[in-house]
């Protein structure tokens, strides 16, 4: 490590296996309370060795609480970092513990989506507090129980932090190449509900009104609507209808997911699914609703996200490292704190891939690699060789 940089105190590759390993086994599906109350005390006490105030947050009735933690929130400048200790993976999932697939790869349920971004995030900051330049530098973690839901508790409890900060650190998993992620497609569901007129099967073409065969041509309508917007995806991802088959069915329910890069070219395609929709439900005997939308919008690669992600660059080459960005298809919490105002940086977690299948893996080396890289940063940022820039957050469009 070149003599210029500053002495950062990570712990032995085999300690951050150990630990990652014990939270890979405490199950936290997003629909698993006992479990996700488990995990989020379980990383209370871990993150009871840093600094400054934590607390709980309630996020709703009948909603699993988030973590806090902040520290010199009167410094003059702010940084929110954060991730989700939720996971897909439910108590039924049969994928439930860890196994060393190789020397550097742990597979598991969480290793890189994100408790190993946890892990990531929690030793950066621990060597950071250990340098002098800590104390010009205030910092706030929030770690979610809900990200792969889509945050439906925690992005009002965001939308308040953002306002208190002038940058994001989303520590979800680096691309499997090493790559940080620049920009994130805006996600979001949408339902088609179709009522027909039902009808013994005999007299179907005389009397009855087949929802199942209307809504059909909807979705087949909907799937093309990417060829005129190719920035946007069109999923059918269930579909449900009819009761017996000698009768012609009232209703057809089909459930749609969507995605854009670009918000202008999302509303449009949006409008332009409503046309269709509009159209089935003008047919006579038919009545059509078409519900949902956007409820992340898209993580864009915006003038200060590529400024503040050529810094991190720069910080990585200084350890070594050489990784670039990726525009990718899946969202996160980033996406929600870029529609808040902030400059987000994300993909900060560890080197992974597999997410959301058995197939889950990391490479164990970077963990201690991306943590010394994000205290690096940090450091430069309190040093004042990184500028960030001025606060510029916005309320949140209504809808």
């Amino acid at each position: 490590m070149p003599t210029d940089l500053p002495s950062l105190s990570i712990p032995s590759a085999a300690d951050l296996s150990d630990r990652l390993v014990g939270w890979c086994a405490i199950n936290s599906g997003s629909d698993h309370a006992a479990g996700l109350e488990r995990m989020r005390a379980v990383l209370r006490a871990a993150f009871a060795v840093l600094p400054g105030e934590i607390d709980e947050p309630e996020l709703g009735p009948g909603r699993p609480r988030a973590l806090r933690v902040r520290c010199r929130p009167e410094a003059p400048h702010q940084v929110l970092l954060n991730i989700h200790f939720d996971t897909v993976y439910g108590p039924e999932h049969p994928f439930q513990g860890c196994e060393k697939i190789g020397p550097d790869t742990l597979r598991g349920p969480g290793v890189a989506d994100a408790k190993g971004g946890i892990l990531v995030l929690l030793t950066a900051l621990r060597a950071f507090e250990r340098l002098p330049e800590a104390r010009r530098l205030g910092w706030e973690v929030l770690l979610g129980p809900d990200e792969e839901i889509g945050s439906p508790g925690s992005e009002t409890l965001y939308q308040t932090a953002a306002a208190r900060h002038q940058l994001a650190m989303v520590f979800e998993p680096a691309r499997e190449n090493g790559d940080l992620v620049q920009a994130r497609k805006g996600t979001g569901a949408m339902v088609a509900t179709c009522h027909g007129r039902a009808a013994h099967a005999a007299k179907g073409a005389e009397e009855g009104r087949n929802a199942i065969l209307a809504l059909a041509d909807f979705l087949l309508r909907a799937a093309r609507v990417p060829d005129e917007y190719p920035e946007v995806t069109v999923n059918v991802g269930r579909i449900r209808g009819g009761t017996a088959t000698n009768i012609v069915p009232d209703l057809a329910v089909a459930e749609i997911d969507v995605r854009c890069a670009r918000r202008d070219e999302g509303e449009r395609a949006l409008a332009r699914l409503q046309e269709l929709a509009a159209a089935v439900g003008a047919r006579e005997g038919f009545r059509f609703e078409l519900t949902g939308g956007f409820h992340r919008p898209p993580l864009e690669a915006t003038q200060a996200n590529r400024a503040l992600f050529a810094a991190y660059q720069e910080c990585g080459s200084r350890l070594g490292l050489s990784f670039g960005a990726q525009a990718v298809g899946g969202g996160s919490d980033g996406n929600l704190f870029a529609e808040a105002g902030l400059p987000v940086l994300d993909g900060l977690g560890p080197v992974g891939g597999g997410l959301h299948s058995e197939r889950e893996w990391i490479r164990l080396s970077s963990l201690a690699e991306r943590a010394r890289l994000a205290a690096l940063f940090l450091a430069r940022v309190a040093a004042g060789e990184i500028v960030l820039p001025a606060r510029t957050v916005r309320p949140r469009t209504p809808g």
